[in-house]
């Protein structure tokens, strides 16, 4: 019964993108709006998205967070380490993996962080610190 409905809805869309006068296409608009009310909304289709992600690190995160959320990346040939692509529902991405990954990303952001000024000050007793560097010039 469902496919029906989505058939003629689609004859129906096909007649109002070719209709040739305004009554033609008002009665073809009407039309539809009634079939979708009976078949109820489409579902929504998948998007390929391409995410350039600034480290081996971030790839490694985000792979598991879309792994564990049965998301499949993959990566198209020739394509940078730093790259990788899904084939999603784009609203559950935005609302479910994005969110977490992006939280785990500064998580791990703050941790590196921590680890270098950790490292930098405990084991080379240096304070790191670029805001001293000289301004050197180059040439004449």
């Amino acid at each position: 019964m469902d496919d029906r409905l989505r058939e003629r809805l689609a004859k129906l869309e096909a007649l109002f993108a070719r209709a040739g006068t305004a009554g033609e296409q008002a009665a073809a608009g009407a039309a539809i709006e009634r079939l979708q009310g009976r078949v109820g909304p489409r579902p929504e289709q998948e998007t390929e998205l391409k995410f350039s992600l600034p480290d081996p690190w971030s790839v490694r995160l985000f792979v598991a967070v879309c792994r564990k959320h049965g998301v499949r990346p993959y990566r198209y040939p020739r394509q940078r380490r730093t790259t990788v692509m899904v084939r999603v529902h784009e609203r559950m991405f935005d609302s479910v993996v994005w969110p977490e990954f992006s939280h785990l990303q500064t998580a791990l952001e703050l941790y590196f962080e921590e680890t270098v000024d950790h490292l930098i000050t405990e084991a080379m007793r240096s304070d790191g610190d670029d805001s001293k560097l000289e301004a050197v010039r180059i040439g004449g």
